[in-house]
């Protein structure tokens, strides 16, 4: 019994980092979110799963959707946007120069 109860609490440990590296990736990827704002959000979870002992997808439901809702409430907005426009400039500029490189000669 008590070998299977190690199993079943390595499972769900499994479970919780995978949701926390999903989580941190997906916050990552959102504009204007540097280190600091993953710090933070990744403490504020880590913090009540230690106070409730509660799954992070319990309380915070699908790691993508919270990574949203997280840059949202911790990225002040205009650098939110600036980062959007950057990013858009980026890929602007990234199709150019694949268009350019597809042209036969050059």
């Amino acid at each position: 019994m008590a070998r299977e109860d190690r199993t079943m609490d390595a499972v769900a440990e499994k479970d919780r980092e995978k949701w926390m590296a999903r989580f941190q990736v997906r916050l990552a990827m959102q504009p204007g979110v540097d280190r600091a704002v993953v710090l933070q959000a990744v403490k504020e979870v880590t913090a009540h799963c230690a106070e409730t002992g509660e799954h992070p997808r319990t309380h915070f439901g699908d790691p993508d959707a919270y990574a949203v809702e997280a840059a949202a409430r911790l990225v002040p907005a205009d650098r939110a946007a600036r980062a959007k426009r950057h990013n858009g400039v980026l890929k602007t500029v990234e199709s150019v120069v694949k268009k350019i490189r597809d042209v036969p000669g050059l």
